[in-house]
């Protein structure tokens, strides 16, 4: 598994070898997008809404984030990375005297509401030359300390070993700015108090930056910022992008660089509706226009709004849906519908366009799920496909039921039997591996997951004697009919010591010729 902890770190564990394929993992998502505070380009993972506000701020008119992430929770969602990025944005600075010279710390984690202090003392110290840094995060709701770092015997000398500029490169809270301090930083003293520490505040605010870009939220791959952070997550299912602010919105640039990435990740990227769209025909043109053709895409129209709103512009809802679709798997499973009895939206929210039958199934054999109004009038998702569009290539991946439940188990099994890929390769190994895929489809079985019982799990643990052994790791084709599709299918997965690749397999062993 992989977890993101409060300042970005990524563990991954390998699970152990042979043990049980967890049925059913909790599905995570992952969002990108401005906020208040918190870490750049780092995924943090929030498993509630609390979480997420004490780490990053709370909802922020300029930024459509908060909202998002609100509604992933309170439709059910339960784990959440989240990739803060910025345009322009500059972090605290404070100031602390030293001799006519000054030591300044400029505030790691840019933003306005990003509080920092430090304070400086020589306890223990007979040195002239050393001195000891306090550093503190403050909550500016309430004024509550949530972060401190103790730097002991610190030097104001570039040359010396204890350099403080050297010492506070492990800092999450601050780093030192240039020039250097010429002499050893001033003791803060309270006012009147010979012997008591006080702290120094910025004396020059953080500022936030201007609205973002599809670069922005791009970010680069070799340097891991924007969405490309996203690459030290193990265990991505959903990505959302949602609108840099309530004016603007996710250009075709970004959206076509994330369905790449989701591609390779084996994810679904949730696209929201275009403002412009006002009814169902611009929506499917619209699509048309933009060329999105992808079944890692999923899409929906039109947007939601609140009941009696008057003027009220009409709102994304794909924080929402994302939520939905997390609480779908832990409810029903994956290979479910999204239109099932508990998975309504808000109750306060009505669809911005009233749909009829034949235009809900306009939209979906354009690709795009259609908001509206379910039992008692509570808003819902139908449609169950994805934005594949009926490519000839992805046929069977027109079915959003279809496509989650073969990334599902992809997934689920790549990350359970990268265990194998450090074991030695013989005939042995690709029997215990087999045996524990074939345990997990069983149990998935049991639960209603395929339209019959009979599956090909075939594993190549170095058996082949392939001249390029080193490199091949393992090989593991499957084969399965999965409920709700019309005919089974076959992937072939290729798992190293990278990661994971995936594959469809045009000739692969008939699933009639299964006991």
């Amino acid at each position: 598994m992989s977890e993101a902890d409060d300042h970005g770190i990524t563990v991954t564990e390998i699970a152990a070898m042979d043990q049980p394929i967890d049925v059913s993992p909790e599905t995570t998502a992952a969002f990108v997008g401005r906020a208040l505070r918190g870490p750049l380009n780092a995924p943090v993972l929030v498993k509630n809404f609390a979480e997420f506000r004490r780490r990053f701020g709370d909802i922020w008119n300029r930024s459509s984030l908060g909202p998002a992430v609100q509604q992933f929770f309170s439709h059910g969602g339960k784990r959440l990375y989240i990739v803060r990025v910025a345009n322009g944005a500059r972090g605290a600075l404070i100031c602390l005297p030293a001799s006519g010279s000054a030591l300044v710390l400029r505030a790691v984690e840019p933003g306005s509401t990003e509080l920092i202090r430090a304070a400086v003392d020589y306890d223990g110290i007979g040195d002239d030359e050393l001195f000891n840094l306090t550093l503190q995060r403050v909550n500016p709701a309430t004024q509550m300390v949530v972060d401190q770092e103790l730097f002991a015997r610190l030097s104001y000398r570039e040359e010396s070993d204890d350099f403080v500029g050297d010492a506070l490169l492990t800092s999450m809270l601050a780093r030192v700015e240039h020039p250097f301090p010429t002499h050893r930083p001033e003791a803060t003293l309270r006012e009147g108090r010979a012997f008591e520490t006080d702290y120094v505040v910025a004396a020059q605010a953080g500022t936030d930056g201007v609205d973002l870009s599809d670069y922005d939220l791009i970010g680069s791959r070799k340097s891991g910022t924007g969405l490309f952070a996203l690459d030290q997550v193990d265990d991505l299912d959903l990505l959302y992008l949602p609108a840099p602010a309530r004016h603007l919105q996710i250009g075709p640039a970004a959206v076509l660089v994330a369905e790449q990435f989701c591609r390779e990740q084996a994810a679904l990227l949730l696209v929201d509706p275009r403002a412009e769209w006002q009814t169902a025909d611009d929506a499917v043109q619209g699509v048309r226009e933009l060329g999105y053709a992808s079944p890692n895409m999923v899409g929906y129209f039109p947007r939601v709004k609140t009941r009696k709103s008057g003027d009220e512009l009409p709102r994304p809802a794909g924080g929402a849906i994302a939520g939905l679709l997390c609480k779908q798997d832990r409810t029903y499973g994956p290979w479910q519908s999204l239109d099932q009895q508990g998975m309504g939206l808000d109750r306060n929210w009505i669809p911005a366009v009233e749909l009829d039958d034949e235009e809900a199934h306009l939209l979906n054999r354009a690709g795009l799920n259609a908001v509206t109004h379910g039992p008692a009038g509570r808003a819902r998702v139908s449609g169950d496909v994805t934005m594949s569009r009926g490519s000839e290539a992805h046929r069977e991946f027109t079915n959003l039921a279809v496509r989650r439940f073969c990334l599902h188990v992809v997934n689920t099994i790549a990350r359970a039997t990268r265990w194998a890929v450090f074991e030695p390769q013989d005939e042995t190994l690709a029997k215990r591996i087999r045996g524990q895929i074939l345990t997990y489809l069983d149990c998935l079985n049991d639960l209603g997951a395929f339209a019959d019982e009979r599956f090909v799990v075939e594993c190549d643990a170095g058996v082949s004697h392939r001249d390029d052994g080193k490199e091949h790791g393992v090989t593991i084709l499957l084969v399965f009919h999965p409920a709700g599709c019309d005919e089974p299918v076959s992937l072939t997965l290729h798992i190293t010591a990278a990661g994971c690749r995936v594959g469809t397999t045009a000739f692969a062993p008939s699933i009639e010729n299964c006991a």
